[in-house]
């Protein structure tokens, strides 16, 4: 939906040369795999472990909503609205 409401010239020449579907497919792997990579580096570093959740689970789901928020926000800029 970016594509087709702020990027129309591609988003008309993905569709017409038929690669808009794996355009998006190949997207879609990218973000999946660097949110992955993302959400294990932030947690790893903010010390958000399995021991906190069993100790502290309501810090825990705090802590993983703000890694989680950072990083959607992180792949959304660096992929998607490029």
């Amino acid at each position: 939906s970016y594509l087709k409401s702020h990027r129309r010239d591609l988003y008309a020449d993905l569709l017409l040369s038929g690669k808009l579907e794996e355009h998006l497919s190949s997207i879609d792997a990218d973000a999946a795999e660097m949110a992955s990579r993302l959400t294990a580096q932030l947690t790893r570093t903010e010390g958000v472990t399995e021991a906190l959740k069993a100790a502290d689970p309501m810090a825990w789901v705090g802590a993983m909503n703000s890694i989680r928020n950072r990083v959607a926000e992180i792949v959304n800029h660096d992929l998607i609205y490029t």
